[in-house]
């Protein structure tokens, strides 16, 4: 197994389970436990993990309360959807990523592309990205949500305006053949609008289980989304509706 997926697959354990030992993770992964001592170590220092003496936990103050659930929620269908889409992006290219737990997930797979400019409301992403070094992360200010750990409101979307981007990059709440995209948050879903608004393209990153999904706060309709990447086929009805709109369906690799 590739550290980096090794790596991967210790930060999903670790935010499913909130922590996990040195023992656990050495049987699970089949590796020594000399091994997952030293991943710790550099996840501690890319601050994806704090290590305490026999195995390691969630940082303090990450990913609380109801964003921390959704990070353990369909998690195996997250990272899949992260390493497809991570590879779409090139060298070069500037992109718009909103907070979410599938784009942080993705944050962490393209932290390993460079030379791209990272625009995003989410500090844990732009710590991701910068942590490696290989690209820029640009912060966007405004007023800060703990929980997500993400900026919103009218200074965020203020400030999406200075910029232009090649893609926006975004997660939703809900992906439905009439309704099109949408988000359970009001503030969230100004801010994916306005990334929308100065991006050239837009992919959507969405497992399964929004297909169908019912959120209040529309974000766009299909035909404002390029590209979806997910884990399974959507529906029929959906299936037939992106299509009509002109996207592109990106299934993951080893899905049906």
């Amino acid at each position: 197994m590739r550290v980096q997926d090794r790596q991967s697959r210790i930060v999903a354990e670790i935010r499913a389970h909130e922590k996990a030992t040195v023992e656990h993770l050495a049987d699970l992964l089949g590796a020594s436990r000399e091994t997952i001592r030293r991943d710790l170590t550099e996840l501690e220092n890319q601050g994806k993990v704090q290590k305490f003496h026999g195995g390691a936990m969630l940082p303090r103050g990450f990913g609380e309360g109801a964003f921390q659930q959704r990070m353990g929620e369909n998690v195996a269908a997250k990272v899949q959807i992260a390493k497809t889409a991570a590879n779409l992006f090139k060298p070069g290219e500037t992109l718009f990523v909103d907070t979410g737990s599938t784009t942080l997930y993705f944050a962490e797979q393209l932290a390993g592309v460079k030379g791209l400019n990272i625009i995003t409301n989410s500090t844990d992403i732009a710590q991701v990205i910068s942590a490696r070094g290989n690209s820029y992360a640009y912060l966007l200010g405004g007023s800060f949500g703990y929980d997500n750990r993400q900026t919103v409101g009218s200074l965020t979307v203020a400030q999406i305006e200075g910029f232009r981007a090649h893609h926006a990059v975004l997660t939703v709440g809900a992906l439905d053949a009439v309704a099109g995209a949408a988000d359970f948050d009001l503030e969230e879903s100004q801010v994916a609008k306005a990334m929308i608004g100065r991006a050239g393209s837009v992919t959507v990153l969405a497992d399964h289980s929004k297909f169908g999904a019912m959120a209040s706060f529309g974000v766009c309709a299909l035909e404002g989304i390029d590209r979806l990447v997910c884990d399974l086929a959507p529906p029929a009805d959906l299936g037939r509706a992106l299509g009509a709109a002109g996207a592109e369906v990106v299934i993951t690799e080893g899905s049906e």
